[in-house]
């Protein structure tokens, strides 16, 4: 581990480095969400201070560091084992969230543009996500249903009759992380049994779950917290809804106006205040 190697290394170093070598020992997963500058100014060190850090670690440089730091956040042990060795500054869930929403802005835009013509061609989208990916599945679900028909949250009550139900010319949308659990494996397996189109969307391309998706939309999960970030799948699930309304045109408009009437009908919401 990074921070392991930090320390190890932390009574060779020359009293210069020993301020960066010390911080990012702290923090370890600075490194993959923070540039360089921004911890040298918190721990009072120059920026040349971490490259010179990173060659005297074995590292090429800065650069190579860096994608180890990443590298080792995706593949983080136990999220206990994390937590008792990461003590996250204030405010740095925060900045590496939006570092990660920085990073999912470099995803192209025909990426998503090309998943979201999947799931208007399909008759029936069958949305999937499990144990901490539910929420992002959930919200998808209901954004979709919101203005077409045919959309389905998998496993909200039999896993194996949702995944039995699965029929050529229909899509999965399946969200998920390492570690990736056991059901979503299933899920994908079952989709392409079935010969569904599938979009996945996950934190790295060699992911199980990824193998022979026709759409994978990448999210960082990067994060100084014990658990991995899920800002970016929501706004990447949010950016897949909003680019599968504009796919369905006078269609989705219309049935998003039914759904609005039917809310109101249904007195859904709180009443806005009167103004004064």
């Amino acid at each position: 581990m990074l921070a392991d190697r930090i320390r190890r290394a932390l009574s060779d170093l020359p009293p210069q480095l020993r301020a960066a070598a010390e911080h990012l020992a702290a923090h370890p997963f600075e490194a993959a969400t923070r540039s360089m500058r921004a911890m040298a100014a918190e721990c009072g060190a120059s920026p040349a201070s971490f490259s010179r850090l990173a060659q005297a670690l074995g590292f090429a440089g800065w650069d190579a560091l860096r994608e180890a730091a990443i590298a080792e956040s995706r593949h983080a042990a136990p999220y206990s084992s994390r937590a008792a060795r990461t003590v996250p500054r204030g405010g740095a869930v925060a900045e590496a969230d939006q570092a990660n929403l920085v990073a999912l802005a470099a995803l192209p835009a025909e990426a998503i543009e090309d998943a979201a013509a999947t799931l208007h061609r399909a008759r029936r989208i069958h949305v999937a996500g499990f144990r901490s990916c539910r929420a992002v599945a959930v919200l998808l679900h209901y954004q979709l249903s919101l203005f077409r028909a045919e959309v389905s949250l998998v496993g909200d009550a039999a896993l194996d009759l949702d995944l039995g139900a699965m029929r050529r010319g229909e899509a999965l949308v399946l969200t998920g992380f390492k570690p990736y659990s056991r059901a979503s494996l299933a899920a994908m397996g079952a989709a392409r049994a079935a010969g569904l189109e599938t979009v996945v969307l996950a934190d790295d391309a060699t992911a199980p779950i990824a193998l022979g998706a026709t759409h994978l939309l990448l999210f960082p999960i990067a994060t100084p917290a014990f658990f991995p970030s899920l800002t970016a799948a929501v706004a990447l699930a949010q950016s897949l809804a909003a680019a599968a309304f504009t796919r369905g045109g006078r269609t989705a408009l219309a049935r998003l106006r039914a759904s609005e009437a039917r809310l109101d009908a249904l007195a859904a919401y709180l009443p806005e205040p009167e103004e004064p």
